[in-house]
Order: structure tokens, then sequence, then C-alpha cells
């Protein structure tokens, strides 16, 4: 209790509230200045509440506080009974009432400030049913509720740009920072066109770069559509590999399986696939089901505080110790029924988690075969892209190994001339760099001459006047080389995707006549499948019922089987109880004196003769201890006055003492001065 008065005390001394307390003075406050407090705290929470309590009536005081406490989710200690008495405490300013509210009000001030805003705009107006019947109530209601879903909405998006990160100094230093880029930008392109209208012909040369720059948007558009194309026939090629695989497997089904196996696949492949879609699938959308509805549950309540978890914490460890309750009275009750149906429940939930498990093995080694497919098409692909050929197999990989190693041999012979050029390229580079030396000396002295001359830097000038001219006639170049490769790429597209379509045509009749006969087939599987199942019901119903029959049995033969197990224990139980009364009967009929001693009811007399005695001799102790108890007590009071009076006298006799030295010093000063006074 002291701790909580110390941190209300201390929060109220602190901002906002400043009230400068200290333990004595709070503790000293009247009931009237004790609600003003709580009431200040409140108000600070919702500032609704600013209210000099002195002028309310105490009914509305503690309804009003009331009202407060239930929306900020205030729990008061206790059960019903402690409500009537904290209302009543509220009422009258108790400090036991009133200490725990303040103390959990300063514990959590800025959680509570959000809860009471959003309880302004959030808490629901319970309308009756009678006045919704009108039209104008019922459309106020409605865009009410609207309202509300909207403020929810714009309240969670305030929150996320909050703790998003993003703060309006950084936005304000991005768009004065862009706003700079654009200034510069703008004065760059002020001198750049200063500096266009100065050179001749510049409209010209400006309709020349337009264009140039639209040129290069179309490249860009032409190459993009490529890439499309190609991805295109990229997507039509594996098609067509997909087809061709399907084709070749069926084929091979078709050539080497018998119709007998050819069921037995398609009665696999279908059971695994009413399995998957009738107990997989339909168990994982309802779990996905559940955690869509808990998640919905979870947004759609308001913020939770630590208290809050802290109360479902508690609550989920009574429900834990509820559930252990159960589990321990089921287990104790131990009905044998039960614990066979217990077997088979396990084994059956076991069969089922290994079916479960079996079942996502087999789904997921046909998504790696299926990747592993796509893996092997592209290869191919990359191959026939870059060789423009099919892997090669046997004799032709043969081939291609003579022909490798003729290519090393002539690969070798142009290394070696290679090789010969370098060192030629070698000396070219020195010569190359002597003649550099050469040129610089004979400008260094053209550059003299020059000066003397006074016309200096006119053969700079002239170079690159010519360099211009040759970096124009480039460009010219370009221009016309770009423009008529784009031409030629456009006429070789076209091309290529007639030859694709050409070659595609043959594939497409096939595939056609394909589906003819797959649609055949499945129609043929279907006539096969509904006989199949029409068999398999009445297997299933004659297996069920046989089932049945071995089940009942197996019942019957448990129980006869505990029943003989029961009675066998039984039958054991009596013989060893029966063979300890005759030994026991013999041991006291015997007239051997050990025999006798032995017996059970022997020893129990002796105990209990043992324990007679001890307990006579404790009672005596007991009596003499509670005889002698008085003049002992009176004997120790004696002691300890005569220990008091001696610390008394030590006490006086170290006074006096202290007191005779001080008396002796005062007596000799006196002697000494009237010895001076006579000697003077």
């Amino acid at each position: 209790m002291s701790d909580q008065i110390k941190f209300i005390v201390d929060n109220l001394n602190k901002e906002p509230f400043r009230k400068n307390y200290n333990l004595i003075t709070f503790d000293s406050l009247e009931p009237m200045q004790l609600l003003q407090v709580l009431n200040d705290v409140l108000a600070e929470i919702d500032p609704k509440q600013v209210v000099d309590i002195r002028e309310e009536m105490p009914e509305q005081t503690a309804k009003r506080m009331l009202s407060l406490l239930g929306i900020l989710k205030y729990r008061p200690p206790g059960n019903a009974t402690d409500m009537s008495t904290f209302r009543q405490g509220l009422v009258i300013g108790s400090k036991p009432v009133i200490y725990p509210v303040l103390h959990w009000l300063l514990q959590r001030t800025n959680e509570l400030k959000k809860r009471a805003y959003l309880a302004r705009f959030l808490i629901k107006l319970e309308v009756p049913s009678e006045f919704l019947q009108d039209e104008t109530v019922a459309d106020t209601n409605k865009q009410y509720e609207e309202l509300m879903e909207a403020f929810k909405t714009l309240h969670k998006e305030c929150e996320q740009l909050k703790t998003s990160g993003f703060s309006t100094a950084e936005i304000r230093r991005d768009i004065s920072a862009m706003e700079e880029e654009k200034d510069q930008l703008v004065k760059r392109v002020e001198r750049l066109k200063k500096r266009v209208e100065t050179v001749q012909n510049h409209q010209r040369m400006l309709k020349i770069a337009r264009q140039l720059r639209v040129e290069k948007e179309r490249e860009e558009f032409l190459a993009q559509q490529k890439q499309e194309q190609k991805n295109q026939l990229f997507h039509a090629v594996q098609r067509l590999q997909r087809v061709q695989n399907q084709l070749k497997s069926m084929r091979h089904a078709a050539a080497d399986a018998k119709p007998e196996s050819l069921m037995k696949r398609l009665e696999e492949e279908i059971k695994f696939n009413s399995y998957m879609v009738t107990e997989k699938f339909p168990k994982e959308l309802e779990n996905k089901k559940k955690e869509l509805h808990f998640l919905q549950k979870v947004v759609s309540e308001p913020a939770m505080g630590h208290s809050d978890l802290l109360e479902l914490e508690s609550k989920i460890n009574e429900i834990n110790a509820q559930v252990n309750q159960l589990i321990e009275k089921k287990m104790m009750r131990n009905e044998p029924i039960e614990g066979k149906l217990s077997l088979y429940r396990q084994q059956a939930s076991i069969i089922s988690r290994k079916k479960e498990a079996k079942a996502e093995e087999l789904q997921e080694a046909k998504e790696k075969l299926a990747s592993l497919e796509r893996e092997a098409s592209v290869k191919t692909n990359q191959t026939r892209e870059l060789d423009g050929a099919e892997v090669l197999k046997g004799d032709e990989f043969k081939r291609y190994v003579s022909k490798l190693r003729s290519k090393s041999t002539v690969f070798k012979k142009k290394h070696q001339i290679i090789a010969e050029f370098k060192a030629e390229f070698g000396l070219l580079q020195r010569t190359e760099e002597l003649l550099k030396q050469r040129h610089e000396n004979v400008q260094h002295q053209l550059q003299t001459i020059e000066e003397k001359k006074g016309i200096s830097g006119y053969s700079y000038t002239q170079e690159e006047l010519e360099r211009v001219s040759a970096l124009k006639s480039e460009v010219d170049e370009m221009k016309g080389r770009t423009l008529g490769d784009m031409s030629e790429m456009v006429k070789k597209l076209n091309s290529l995707v007639s030859e694709k379509k050409s070659a595609l045509a043959p594939v497409i009749k096939e595939l056609r006549q394909l589906r003819q006969k797959c649609q055949e087939l499945t129609q043929e599987c279907d006539e096969k499948k509904s006989q199949y199942d029409s068999c398999a019901a009445g297997l299933e119903s004659n297996r069920s019922k046989l089932e049945q029959e071995v089940r009942g049995l197996r019942e019957e033969c448990l129980q006869e089987e505990s029943k003989y197990h029961y009675t066998n224990c039984m039958i054991k139980n009596l013989e060893v109880q029966l063979r300890r009364a005759t030994d026991e009967m013999k041991a006291y009929v015997s007239s051997d004196q050990q025999e006798k001693r032995k017996a059970v009811r022997e020893q129990y007399t002796k105990n209990i003769a043992e324990q007679e005695n001890l307990g006579k001799k404790l009672r005596e102790k007991q009596k003499a201890i509670r005889e002698s108890h008085g003049p002992n007590m009176k004997q120790a009071k004696m002691w300890r006055d005569f220990e008091q009076l001696m610390e008394c006298k030590k006490q006086c006799f170290l006074k006096q003492q202290s007191q005779t030295s001080i008396g002796q010093k005062n007596l000799l000063g006196t002697n000494f001065s009237c010895f001076e006074e006579t000697f003077i």
C-alpha cells in the first residue's frame, strides 16, 4: 500500500498535474479533496470531465465517474457484493477505493487517453426497433454506422502512417530538394538554349535530335515487342513439348500396358484425387476459414493492454486446469469398454495421420516431378537456342567429339598465329610511342613558331574542325545503319512468325485428333468407373457387415478375458489371505513362546503397552512442569529486576566519578591563581 501511495504522489507531482504533494499531505486529504484529485486525473484523460465536484451532486459525480471507468474497462477487485461497496466508497471518497483507481489510471495514462478518444466515436447508440421503422431514422442510423466504419478505417490508416516511419519534416526536405533540382534543370535548359541559338541551323539540328529521340523510343518499343514475341514463342514451344510428352507417354502406355494395368492406374489416381477432394482439401479449407474468422475477430476487437493480456492468461490457465482435472477424472474411471475404444481410436488416428503424410509426400513428389520436367525442358530449349540443335546421343556425340578434335588442332594453329600477331603488336606499339614523342616535339616547335609569327592556336583549331566533321559523318552513317537494321529486324521477325505458324499447323491438327481420342477414352473411363463404383459399393457393404460382426465378437472375447483375469486375481488374493489367517492361528495356538511372539496379535499388544507407558511418563513430566512454572517465572523476574538495579548503580557511579574529577580541576585552578596574587 505504501508503494502504491508513493507511485501516486510521484506522478501527481509531475506534469501536467504539478500538485506538490508529499506522503503526509496526500494521506491527510479529505474525501472531497481526494475525489477532486481523481476528477482531475480523469479530466486529463477525457477533457469532458473538467468539473468542480463542489458544484455537482454526489450521485451525478459517482454516475459520471462510473460510466467513464466502464468505458476505460476498469475492473474493481471482488465480486458483486464488492461492486456495491465500490460504488458507495466512490460516492463518499473512501481511500481504499480511490487509491487503486488512481494507481491504475496513472500507470496507463497514454493508453487510456487513446481509449477515451475512440470511445467518443465508437460507442454505438442503441436505437429502439420501433423508431427504426421510420425511414428517416433508419437512413440516419445507417449513415451513422457507415461514418463509424469510415472512422475506424481512417484511424487505422493514421496509426499505420504514424508507425511507418514517414515524417512531415522528411517529406518537406524531399520537396525542397526536388524544387531546387527543378530550378537547376530549368537554368541548365536556358543556358543550353542560349548556346544553341548561337549555332547555325540550330532549328534543323533540334528537329533531327527530336527525330532521333522518337526513333530511339520506337526502337525501345520494338525491342519490347520482340521480347514479348520471344516469350510467347517460348511458352508456345513449352506447350508443344508438354503436349508431345503427353502424347509419347500415352502412346507408350497404350503400347506396353494392358487394360488391367491401365484400369488399376486410373483407379489409383481416382482414389488419390477423391481422397484429396473429399478429405484433405475440405479439412484445410475449414482450418483456413477458422483461422480467417479468428484473425477477423482479433482485428475487430479494440487494442488490448498489458492488464487485459494478464487476465486472458489467467483465464487460459484456469481452463487448462479444468481440462486436466476432467482428464484425470476420466482416467480414474478406467472403464474397460472406453479403454478398448480408445485403442481403436488411437489406431484409427495413427492410420489417418499416416494416410495424410503419404498423400502429402505423393503431392510433393508430383510437384517435384513437374518442376524437374520443366527444368529439363528449359535446359533443352537453352541448348537449342545456343547450338540450334537437340542434345546429342550415341554416334552423333562421337562425331561431335571428332569435330571438336579437328577444331582443337585448328585452334592451336590459330593460337600460334595470334602469338605472332601479339609480338608484332608489341613492336608496332613501341614504334607508335616513338612517333608520338616525335609528334609532340614537332607540335612544340610548331607552337613556338606560331607564337613568333602571332598566329598561336591555328593548328589546334584546324584539327578540331577536322575532328568535328569526321564525327558528323560518322553520326550520319550510324543513322542510316540503324534505320536499315530496324527494317531488316522487322522483316526477320515477320518471317520467323510465319515460319513458326506454318511449323505449328500440323502439330495443331494432330492435337485435335488426340483431343477427340482423349474424349473417347474419358467416356470409356467414366463407364468403367460407374461399374467399378457399383461393385465396390456392394463389396464395401459386405465388408462393413463382417467387420461389425468381428468387432462384436472381439468385444465379447475381451469382456470374457477381463472377467477371467479378474476372477483369477480375486482367487489369488483370497488364497493369500487364507494362508495368512492359518499361519496366525497356528502361531496363536502353538505352545512355543517364540512362535507366539511372531504372531501379529502379540506384536500389536506389545506396541500398545509400550505406547501407554510412554504416555504415562509424558503426563508425569507435564504435571511437574506445570507445578514448577509459577516459581520459575517469579525467579526469572527477580533476576531481571536485579540486573536493572545493578545497571542503574553502575551509571550512578560513573556520573559521580566524572563530577569529582571536574571539582578537583576547579580547586587546583583557584589555588594557583591565589598563589600568583600573593607572589605579585
